[in-house]
C-alpha cells in the first residue's frame, strides 16, 4: 500500500512526515524558515521560504523512502491556518510577504468594524470574532495599504492553498472547509464563501480558492516540482493544523477534546454535525468535511503563545540554549517563588480576545533566577489551557472529562502534570505526538484507500502516558487566581490606534 506523506507547514518550519498503514511514523524531515518582524506587532513570512522548506523536506524524505524501497501512496497537507498569502496566477510569484496569524496590524480595523455594529453578523456567519488573528482584515490590508492591486490574476490563500498550488504546478487553487472557516469570509452554516462578508471586508470573490472536502481530491503532484516525489501522486487531504490534530487524535465523536502545544495552543472539542450558536470567548469552526459530504464542527479555544514563549526564553533572553532544556530547568524548583509570566506577546486569544494585551512578568524578587522564570513560562501554558477549557465547559454545558495532549511541548511531563492539576481531569499523551501531521496523513489516506474507515483510524491511537491530578485542588485554585490577577495587569496595555 505504501506510506502517506504529510506536509505540516507550521509557523516556524515545515515538517514532512511519512505514516505507514499502522499509523506509525516511517521517516521525517524538518526545516525552519525565517521569521520577519518589520514593526512591533507585525509578523511576516516569505511565501517562497515556506515553499523552499516544503521542497527540501519532502525531497529528503522521498529520497530516504526510495532508498528503503518504500512507495508513496498519497500526500496530505496541514498548515498554520489564518496566515494570508497572495500571489500572481500568471507567474506563481508572491505579491507581498505573507501576513502571519500572529500579526496585530489590523487591530484598529477590527475595532472600527466592531464599532460599526458588524460583530453580530460576523459571529453568526463565521463562528469567529473580529480580531486581527483571522485572514480577512489581513487580505484587506494588503489590498488597501500593502501595494497589492486587486485584479483577476490575484490569488489568495492560506498556506495550504499556496502549497497545493505549487505541488500541482499551478493547476489547482483550492482549500478545505477547516481552513476556509478561519478567514472571516466563509459561511460555516452554508459551507460556502459569503458574498456579504466579501463585500464587508472589500475582498473580491475572484481571488478566493475553491473549497473541497478535507478528505478528497486536491489534484496530483506535477512533474518535477519536488525531486523524488513522483508525478501523479494524489494529494488526498487538506486541513488546518488544529483540526488535523483533532483528527489525528482520533477525536471523531462529539465531546472528545484535545489540546495541541505548538507555537500557540489550541483546545478543540468535537461538537458533531451541527454548527452550534456562537458563544462568548470561544470560536466555532469547521473541523473537517469528508468525501461523503459529512461535516464535523468544533468549539475552539485559541491561545496565541505557548511554545513561542519557550523560543523567547531561548532566543530573546538567552536563558536556555535549546528548547529541550526548559523542562529540566523548570522542574529543578518546586515553585516560581511568586513569579507569574503572562506571554501575551501578540495579544490574548480565548477567552479574552484582547489584541492590546502585552507580555507581562509580575512578582520578581532578588531571588528570581533562570529556574523560576522557566517554571513560570511552563505554568502559564497550564493556566492558559484552563482559561480555554473553563470557557468551553461553560459554553457547551458539557464538562471536559479527559484531555488528549500533543505537539512539541507535550513531551514536558511537568506541563501535563500541571494541566491535570488545574483541570482536575486525566491528561493523555499519545505515542505519536506529531498528531497534526498524522491527521493530515489520515485524511489523505482515507480518501485514497490506505485506510477504510474512521473506526480503523481510531484503533491506531495508542497511549504513551496518562497524567492524573495529584496536587491539592485548593492550591491549584489559589495559583490560578494569582494568574488571573496577572492577566488583568497585562490587558489593554498597548495603546489603541
Amino acid at each position: 500500500m505504501g506510506v502517506v506523506i504529510a506536509i505540516d507547514a507550521g509557523t516556524t518550519g515545515v515538517r514532512a512526515l511519512a505514516i505507514d498503514e499502522g499509523g506509525r511514523p516511517a521517516g521525517w524531515s524538518y526545516r525552519e524558515f525565517p521569521q520577519h518582524f518589520p514593526q512591533p506587532g507585525w509578523v511576516e513570512h516569505d511565501a517562497d521560504d515556506i515553499w523552499a522548506a516544503v521542497v527540501t523536506t519532502v525531497g529528503e524524505l522521498a529520497a530516504e523512502l526510495e532508498g528503503r524501497g518504500v512507495t508513496i501512496a498519497a500526500v496530505g497537507i496541514t498548515d498554520q491556518r489564518e496566515t494570508t498569502v497572495v500571489w500572481d496566477r500568471r507567474t506563481g510569484r508572491p505579491l507581498a510577504r505573507a501576513i502571519v496569524w500572529q500579526d496585530r496590524r489590523t487591530a484598529a480595523a477590527c475595532d472600527r468594524l466592531r464599532g460599526a455594529g458588524h460583530l453580530p453578523t460576523v459571529r453568526r456567519l463565521t463562528g469567529l470574532v473580529l480580531d486581527p488573528y483571522f485572514s480577512a482584515t489581513k487580505l484587506a490590508w494588503l489590498l488597501d495599504e500593502g501595494g497589492v492591486e486587486a485584479g483577476p490574476d490575484v490569488a489568495f490563500g492560506t498556506v495550504d492553498s499556496w502549497v497545493v498550488w505549487n505541488l500541482t504546478g499551478g493547476r489547482v487553487h483550492a482549500t478545505d472547509p477547516s481552513n476556509a472557516s478561519r478567514t472571516l469570509l466563509y459561511d460555516i452554516g452554508r459551507l460556502a464563501w459569503s458574498e456579504e462578508l466579501c463585500a464587508l471586508f472589500g475582498v473580491p470573490p475572484s481571488c478566493l480558492p475553491e473549497v473541497r472536502p478535507s478528505s478528497g481530491s486536491f489534484g496530483t503532484v506535477a512533474p518535477g516540482v519536488v525531486p523524488g516525489l513522483a508525478s501523479g501522486t494524489p494529494i488526498g487531504g487538506v486541513a488546518g493544523d488544529q483540526q488535523a490534530a483533532l483528527f489525528g487524535q482520533a477525536c471523531v465523536t462529539p465531546g472528545m477534546t484535545k489540546n495541541t502545544y505548538g507555537t500557540g495552543s489550541f483546545v478543540l472539542m468535537n461538537v458533531g454535525a451541527e454548527a452550534p450558536d456562537p458563544v462568548d470567548g470561544l470560536l466555532t469552526t469547521v473541523a473537517w468535511t469528508l468525501a461523503d459530504g459529512s461535516t464535523s464542527y468544533a468549539l475552539e479555544g485559541a491561545i496565541f503563545v505557548t511554545g513561542a514563549a519557550i523560543q523567547w526564553l531561548r532566543d530573546g533572553l538567552g536563558l536556555i540554549g535549546a528548547a529541550d532544556e526548559v523542562g529540566p530547568l523548570a522542574a529543578s524548583v518546586p515553585d516560581t517563588g511568586g513569579v507569574v509570566v503572562v506571554p501575551a506577546f501578540t495579544g490574548l486569544g480565548s477567552p479574552y480576545w484582547d489584541p492590546y494585551a502585552r507580555g507581562t512578568i509580575v512578582g520578581l524578587t532578588r531571588g528570581t533566577g533562570r529556574p523560576q522564570l522557566a517554571r513560570a513560562v511552563v505554568e502559564a501554558m497550564a493556566y492558559l489551557t484552563r482559561d480555554a477549557v473553563d470557557a468551553m465547559t461553560r459554553a457547551s454545558g458539557r464538562p471536559v472529562t479527559a484531555l488528549r495532549a500533543d505537539g512539541g511541548a507535550a513531551v514536558l511531563d511537568l506541563l501535563l502534570e500541571l494541566v491535570a492539576d488545574q483541570l482536575r481531569v486525566p491528561v493523555a499523551r499519545p505515542q505519536v505526538a506529531e498528531t497534526t501531521a498524522l491527521g493530515a496523513a489520515y485524511l489523505a489516506g482515507l480518501a485514497t484507500g490506505v485506510w477504510g474507515s474512521l473506526d480503523e483510524i481510531g484503533r491506531h491511537w495508542c497511549l504513551d502516558r496518562e497524567f492524573l491530578p495529584t496536587g491539592d485542588a485548593g492550591e491549584a485554585d489559589r495559583l490560578y487566581a494569582q494568574w488571573q490577577r496577572a492577566v488583568e495587569r497585562a490587558r489593554s496595555w498597548a495603546p489603541t490606534v
